[in-house]
């Protein structure tokens, strides 16, 4: 029998993950500087850095980047950050992941087959000059 989680436990964690959602880079930083892992996901295998990156802040994903997060984690579905940002038109999301060395052919859908269903030829531009 699995013991259940310490309601306080998942309380800061949803509070986490909120930052994360909202791009309130400087309080989330200041968790992950204190000890929070980069690499922190919920129950759908969402890492603190998809929920940046999904929800369009650079700052977050450039902050989380540099405090380890992994460019290229796959959540439960088989995505990634950066097939995240394609997803919702996350130009600047997507140069920072670029930047960053994320793979646009990694995940299913890959960034690169998100990027064609949505016809962001922007992105797919992007992707060909890395």
């Amino acid at each position: 029998m699995t013991e259940a989680p310490d309601p306080e436990v998942v309380e800061l964690a949803t509070k986490i993950f909120d930052l994360a959602r909202q791009g309130r880079t400087e309080d989330l930083v200041s968790y992950v500087d204190a000890g929070v892992p980069a690499n922190l996901t919920n129950d759908r295998g969402d890492s603190l850095l998809m929920l940046a990156a999904y929800h369009g802040h650079a700052d977050a994903v450039r902050a989380l980047l540099a405090r380890g997060a992994e460019a290229d984690r796959i959540n439960d579905r088989g995505q990634t950050p950066l097939a995240g940002a394609a997803f919702k038109g996350e130009t600047e999301v997507t140069e920072v992941l670029l930047a960053a060395g994320a793979d646009p052919e990694a995940g299913t859908p890959s960034a690169v087959d998100t990027a064609r269903m949505f016809a962001r030829t922007d992105l797919l531009e992007l992707f060909d000059t890395r």
